[in-house]
């Protein structure tokens, strides 16, 4: 089984490392880093990630996953990523994501009609993406499995586990990273009402900006 993790700078690395750590996990699997050339790439904050493949050497996966993050804006505007995601994802046994990964599947034209979820912020982009969107933690419709925002990485590698290798040998590595969520604070953002409105007004530049890019790369199909 070979997986292919899209590795690009200003990412979220845990969007990417999350998964990472449990698809290194399941027997039998290769799990590549791939980059647009191989070397070394620096996410969000700077922690340095390596690309073990380039994207050029890579013409086919069992597995492709987009992560997300600050740096998919450039995702979303390179006909060459977007181009090598419609020809990956049209083989591939399964296609996926985790949060706003999902917006660049969407711009690459492999969540047409399918179910999806994102960052909760990003939800309302979804359709632009010809997805519907749904606000669960991990959505499977047929061979798309995204991801929501970040943490849900975890949950979202763990269904991705359960399906190839079996419930026993996915229940293994969650208790082999002891994923056992105890969060300090209220998960529901019906809890913190003035902050969520805070930051769905400092993120509405971002969005707009998202919302033309996926537009732009929609049209350009």
């Amino acid at each position: 089984m070979r997986i292919g993790l899209v590795l690009f700078p200003q990412l979220t690395q845990l969007d990417l490392t999350a998964p990472y750590e449990v698809f290194a996990r399941i027997p039998g699997a290769t799990v590549e880093l791939i980059g647009a050339e191989r070397g070394p790439v620096k996410s969000e904050f700077g922690l340095t990630l390596t690309a073990t493949a380039a994207r050029a050497e890579i013409d086919a996966l069992d597995v492709v996953c987009v992560p997300g993050g600050p740096g998919i804006a450039a995702l979303l505007a390179d006909p060459a990523w977007l181009d090598w995601l419609a020809k990956i994802g049209a083989h591939a046994s399964w296609v996926t994501s985790v949060c706003t990964g999902a917006l660049v599947l969407g711009a690459a034209g492999l969540l047409d009609g399918y179910r999806a979820t994102t960052h909760w912020l990003s939800l309302d982009l979804l359709p632009l993406c010809g997805a519907v969107p749904v606000a669960e933690r991990v959505v499977r419709d047929r061979n798309r499995i995204t991801g929501g925002g970040v943490t849900a990485g975890l949950d979202f590698a763990l269904t991705l586990a359960g399906i190839f290798v079996g419930d026993g040998a996915a229940q293994k590595i969650q208790l082999l990273i002891e994923y056992a969520p105890a969060p300090p604070y209220p998960t529901e953002r019906a809890a913190y009402p003035q902050e969520t409105a805070r930051l769905v007004e400092e993120r509405r530049a971002i969005q707009a900006e998202r919302a033309r890019l996926i537009t732009a790369a929609r049209d350009r199909r």
